[in-house]
């Protein structure tokens, strides 16, 4: 991977293996790998996956976003809706940040793991759900229109 990297290529890289050991994640994420996922694997994921690396370099410079009447300012870190402030503890903001980022399409618990909080965890670990629940509670329940949904056997996604 040294090589691309001195040739200044953006392309971003998905290492697709049946190594799955921590040692060997670490040490693909390490060469400069931009994710890495392992066999078996859900073709949607994967498919979700590239997706995301597509549009990440573009994604990065936005300082604010909105989806509908909901305005998260990274510069500020301050998220309203319908004009009225929501105050979020720091990790409900960075997946609030991090659906925003990714609104209109479905993210997996996985990539929300991965890419909130750096970490894979355990399939039945239901940190996510209640996470979820706080967002919701916090950003859907005064509102008539609900912003946060639940695709059924794939993620999460927020859209009108």
């Amino acid at each position: 991977m040294p090589g691309i990297e001195k040739k200044k290529i953006n392309t971003p890289i998905l290492m697709l293996t049946a190594r799955n050991a921590v040692r060997d994640k670490v040490l693909g994420l390490n060469s400069g790998a931009d994710d890495y996922l392992t066999k078996p694997l859900a073709f949607e994921e994967l498919l979700a996956r590239v997706h995301v690396h597509s549009h990440k370099r573009h994604e990065s410079y936005a300082t604010r976003y909105q989806v509908d009447d909901l305005i998260l300012d990274r510069l500020t870190h301050k998220v309203e809706r319908a004009g009225k402030e929501i105050v979020l503890t720091a990790k409900q903001y960075s997946l609030l940040e991090y659906l925003m980022s990714h609104a209109g399409t479905v993210v997996t618990r996985t990539m929300i793991a991965e890419n909130v909080w750096n970490v894979h965890f355990e399939v039945f670990t239901n940190v996510i759900e209640v996470y979820i629940n706080y967002l919701r509670r916090k950003v859907d329940r005064e509102s008539p229109r609900k912003l946060i949904h639940t695709v059924r056997g794939r993620g999460y996604i927020l859209k009108t």
